[in-house]
């Protein structure tokens, strides 16, 4: 009888003694044969080591010595986990009671190196959450969009999404993702410290070939911003930073070229409509993400890699996906044109 390879459960917790006092019963009582739960602390400075410890002494607590962010802060805890399998999980997530088989299960018969579960919202347990409904895409401009949430629309569940599919992209939120494929590819890029970490991540490993997935058998509900507000002007400038460089990194030099002078543009016009909209330190921070983007452009560009093998672009969308929901007003996932998505 082959044994089940072994799945690392991984909480990065930031000051989290709320959301782990909340969530962290469920995970605990997550079916899975062979499984271990790790809680990573990145230099917290609230009693949420110590509640971990004194009330699940058997998950084991790695900490960081400072606040690398999200992104960094994995890589630094993964180091230290040993694992066929990990499985890095927000700590603002309740999870179903058997949400890991399926999801391995999956990945071990399609061959994918990550994958997500359904991620439906906490707060509205019917409706799909923005960090990554039913599996992520990117359109031709480096947009993120998913089966289930369209911009800022999320839709209902109604089973529209229920079949597996590959992706071009797994949300951080609940990523899964093979521990071999993790070292090669290099873990996170910490300069990203958080936000579109794990798409950059997702698209280097298609670069290099690999497929990417999403399990509908696996229902996970996600709080969502319960790190960073989604109004903060802090994750608006972590948000089109972080997209420039993640073009800048994986595009072609000619592509890229092409689409960030198109992006500047656009990110211009966001700029403008937030100054329209009075919220002048989110039209800041879309400066501040421009400035730093120029400032260290030649560092980030040594990061450009060529890979011998051909780039896996099923997930991509070859149009716009800002024309289709503002023009084309499109703002359900399946109303999208088939034909404009790569199959391979």
């Amino acid at each position: 009888m082959s044994t089940s390879p072994k799945v690392a459960v991984v909480i990065l917790n930031w000051n989290g003694r709320y959301f782990l006092e909340k969530f962290l019963p469920s995970v605990y009582n997550s079916i899975y044969a062979n499984i271990t739960f790790v809680l990573g602390d990145n230099a917290s400075t609230d009693d949420s080591v110590s509640f971990v410890k004194e009330y699940y002494p058997t998950i084991e607590v790695i900490e960081n010595d400072k606040n690398y962010g999200f992104a960094e802060g994995y890589n630094q805890i993964l180091k230290q986990v040993d694992a066929d399998y990990y499985v890095l999980l927000n700590s603002d997530v309740e999870v179903t009671q058997n949400w890991i088989q399926p999801v391995i299960d999956l990945m071990e018969t399609e061959n994918y190196v990550a994958a997500q579960p359904k991620i439906l919202a906490y707060h509205n347990k019917e409706n799909f959450e923005h960090a990554g409904a039913a599996g992520g895409y990117l359109d031709c401009y480096g947009y993120p969009f998913c089966r289930g949430r369209m911009m800022q629309v999320c839709e209902k569940d109604q089973g529209q999404y229920d079949n597996p599919q590959e992706v071009f992209w797994a949300s951080g939120a609940a990523l899964f993702i093979k521990a071999d494929a993790w070292k090669l590819a290099g873990g996170f890029d910490g300069d990203f410290f958080a936000h579109m970490e794990e798409i950059d991540l997702c698209w280097r490993l298609k670069r290099m070939g690999y497929r990417i997935g999403y399990c509908p058998d696996s229902v996970i509900y996600h709080v969502g911003g319960g790190t960073l507000n989604t109004s903060n002007p802090q994750k608006t400038y972590l948000n089109f930073r972080n997209n420039l460089l993640m073009l800048q990194k994986n595009l072609p030099f000619f592509r890229a070229v092409g689409v960030i002078f198109i992006r500047l543009w656009l990110d211009l016009l966001a700029l403008i409509h937030f100054l329209v909209e009075r919220k002048p330190k989110d039209a800041w921070a879309v400066s501040r993400a421009h400035q730093y983007f120029f400032l260290y452009f030649f560092r980030n560009a040594r990061k450009r890699k060529k890979y011998k093998v051909p780039e896996n672009k099923t997930g991509r969308y070859k149009k716009s996906i800002i024309w289709d929901f503002y023009v084309n007003k499109i703002q359900c996932f399946s109303d999208l044109p088939t034909n404009n998505f790569y199959s391979k």
